[in-house]
């Protein structure tokens, strides 16, 4: 969009005018270059005014393009280096769309608004740009699931206001940088509160200086990398630090002595290095949950006094760590045990299963010892693992204890009180047994804080725990699906579920819909329940409104051909429509003659409802809206009644207020209520859309609002909201 204005007015008044026209000038081209340069953009890319034609995935603030969010589309090209033009943007996300391909550009460093970066899941390639450290204000930075290389960019260290830091899961190498005095590094970040890098290729130590007292970190997670020396020790001044994984590295020397002031750690891995020295001292760490120290070369030693101390442990790990002498039996008291895992070590005697076991223990793995008895086994009914022991030799029955076995679990979400229905060959029937078009994806879980994966209860909890903040922030989601396929987790021990996430009250979702659960996915918005750590999630490309790929000479062709037809179509259907406004309007009317006849009653002024922009609904259309008003669409009640989600025909949610039939307002006010809310217009009101008043109901209907965090971020509208503080988790 251009806008020409005469010589003498941009004469007379030079810096507004022309301001403004520059300004929309500087947005249109970068739009239009990205618009360019991708295939399947959504169909209403058009014009050349996407702020004033509405293009879905952009938000605008007064005409400025404030966020672009587009995931699951199916985009494929790069991204152009005009992005830097579009200086009020705030907020970015692509995540999802494994067509984006090539580099970040270095112009992303003049993009000074931007707070959110979130590019999960794509095809992205090359070094990440140092101009990245650029942004002053950027609070998520996520470039995790792409194939980033080269080294971290010390750069974003300069980025004070960094709260989440995620580059899992690329093809990073290098050491961790960290600060020198002349250049920045990551120990700069002191806000941020998680340190995502692991399942890439950084190597060198993990560098004393990147940790201290002064820093609010509570996720570090460094895994599947090649690290090599010691573990610093400032590593426990960390206080605030819930879940540290440093797995798979190659680790070595002693774990630090005061590792037990990491008091708030719930989950802890360090798994598959080279560690030696003594067992490490954990007691005082009453809130760990999930221990894993397997498969390092710790001295050989008895088991620790700690073992049973740790109240709240539900799974103990320790492989080959050495451990020798009797099995502790006071493990078994722990309350919340659900696996002990002790293989490939030198424990000795007879194990001992007392009755007073916790009742949610599982699994006992105790293969490749020296065990040579077995007493209380008759109290335990979990999966005990006795291969190769000296008491596999000996006759009785232990052939359930001293066969390989290979154990699985899995889940998939139940229908909630219905028969499935069949549905066509591309539809999925809802757990709420409808058939749709579900978005779906991967949630993968970095880790957790239990190991009983049969337990079915997890899983319920996580459902509940999606579907509540799906109607917290009002998306049009009917019910979602979870399942796991196995009980083995991937090659990085990460928990993966499949995600299935239902339409509310029509086959699919829109490109708003899909954009708006991803984007709560891909930002963290969504907030586990506590059994769950740290996560993210992977999303497939939504098929359903994929556009077919003609090209724009032969679109143009058709329009030429088909407008003319269209036109003429449009003429006869003109007629129809007035004719059949005209009858509702009478049959409206008809319906509101009595509510008027009685406010003129009570009223000198009369009683004839005067709106503008203001429709009448059926008791029986609202019925159909709402799903007969039922308890699964209550959103909210008050002293004036309930109020419903609805969804038109059109696919628009609406709010229905449905006044008690034992309270209900006088027929004046509620007169009075309809013509005022019907002339009152602003921006943090919602709009009254119509009313009903039949068969003594009194029912109001307003467009349907989302909740201010989200509609915020997904607007861009409000810079501070736009991300969901990640330091609550």
């Amino acid at each position: 969009m251009c806008w020409n204005f005469p010589t003498t007015l941009k004469h007379t008044f030079p810096s507004p005018w022309l301001e403004l026209e520059k300004t929309l000038a500087v947005r249109d081209v970068a739009l239009l270059s990205l618009k360019d340069i991708w295939q399947n953009t959504p169909p209403n890319w058009v014009g050349s005014d996407p702020c004033g034609k509405g293009w879905e995935g952009i938000g605008c603030t007064n005409s400025r393009v404030t966020s672009i969010m587009l995931s699951s589309v199916g985009l494929t090209g790069q991204l152009s280096g005009d992005l830097e033009l579009l200086t009020e943007l705030q907020t970015l996300d692509l995540s999802y769309n494994k067509g984006l391909t090539g580099p970040i550009p270095r112009s992303i460093g003049n993009m000074k608004k931007l707070l959110n970066l979130i590019l999960v899941g794509c095809s992205f390639s090359g070094p990440i740009p140092d101009t990245i450290g650029s942004l002053p204000q950027l609070l998520y930075l996520s470039l995790n699931s792409n194939y980033f290389s080269g080294q971290i960019p010390p750069s974003i260290g300069n980025l004070t206001s960094l709260l989440w830091l995620d580059l899992t899961d690329n093809q990073l190498k290098g050491p961790i940088p960290i600060s020198d005095g002349n250049t920045p590094g990551l120990d700069m970040l002191l806000n941020a509160r998680h340190f995502h890098l692991g399942q890439n290729n950084l190597s060198g130590t993990i560098p004393p200086r990147l940790f201290s007292s002064e820093m609010l970190l509570i996720h570090v997670l460094l895994d599947g990398n090649q690290l090599n020396g010691s573990i610093p020790s400032t590593l426990g001044l960390v206080q605030a630090l819930e879940v540290l994984r440093i797995d798979g590295n190659a680790l070595s020397g002693p774990v630090p002595s005061n590792f037990n002031n990491l008091t708030n750690l719930n989950q802890m891995y360090l798994s598959n290095n080279k560690l030696t020295g003594p067992l490490p001292d954990l007691s005082g760490m009453n809130r760990l949950s999930y221990v894993d120290i397997s498969n390092n070369t710790f001295d050989g030693s008895d088991a620790p006094p700690w073992f049973p101390t740790v109240q709240s442990l539900t799974t103990l790990k320790m492989e080959n760590t050495q451990l020798q002498g009797q099995f502790p039996v006071a493990l078994f008291s722990l309350p919340l045990l659900q696996t002990v895992v002790l293989k490939k070590n030198q424990l000795n005697g007879s194990l001992v299963i007392n009755p007073t076991h916790s009742n949610q223990l599982k699994l006992i793995d105790l293969q490749f010892n020296s065990i040579s008895g077995l007493e209380g086994k008759e109290a335990y009914n979990g999966t005990l693992k006795l291969e190769d022991n000296p008491i596999c030799g000996l006759t009785g029955d232990l052939n359930n204890y001293c066969t390989v076995s290979f154990s699985s679990a899995s889940y998939s979400t139940q229908n909630v009180d219905c028969d499935p229905v069949p549905c066509s060959s591309d539809q999925n029937s809802s757990p709420n047994c409808t058939c749709a078009y579900p978005y779906t994806g991967t949630l993968s879980f970095e880790a957790v804080s239990f190991s009983d994966l049969g337990n079915n209860t997890y899983y319920k909890i996580l459902e509940y725990s999606l579907m509540q903040s799906f109607n917290y922030y009002q998306l049009p989601v009917d019910s979602v699906s979870l399942t796991l396929s196995n009980s083995t987790t991937t090659s990085s021990e990460y928990l993966e579920m499949k995600l299935k996430v239902f339409p509310l009250g029509q086959v699919s979702f829109n490109r708003t819909g899909i954009s708006s659960i991803g984007f709560m996915l891909s930002n963290q918005t969504f907030k586990p329940p506590p059994p769950f750590g740290p996560y993210y999630f992977i999303g497939d490309q939504y098929e359903k409104y994929t556009e077919s790929k003609k090209s724009s000479r032969s679109s143009i062709v058709i329009e030429v051909v088909v407008g003319g037809s269209i036109l003429l179509l449009v003429i006869l259907l003109a007629g129809v429509y007035v004719l059949y406004t005209k009858k509702r309007a009478e049959r409206a009317i008809e319906h509101t003659s009595h509510f008027s006849a009685q406010l003129d009653q009570s009223s000198r002024g009369g009683g004839v409802i005067k709106v503008k922009g203001v429709g009448w609904f059926s008791l029986k259309e609202l019925e159909k809206y709402s799903n007969h008003f039922s308890v699964a669409n209550e959103i909210g009640s008050g002293g004036y009644g309930k109020v419903y989600r609805g969804s038109l025909p059109t696919g628009e949610l609406i709010a229905i207020k449905q006044a008690k039939k034992e309270s209900k307002q006088g027929k004046l006010e509620f007169k009075t209520e309809i013509e005022l809310l019907s002339r009152v217009h602003h921006k943090n009101l919602v709009s009254l859309l119509g009313f009903c008043f039949k068969k003594g109901e009194q029912i109001l209907v307003y467009e349907y609002v989302l909740n201010g965090s989200l509609k915020d971020s997904l607007s861009g509208l409000h810079g501070s909201r736009i991300l969901h503080d990640p330091s609550v988790d």
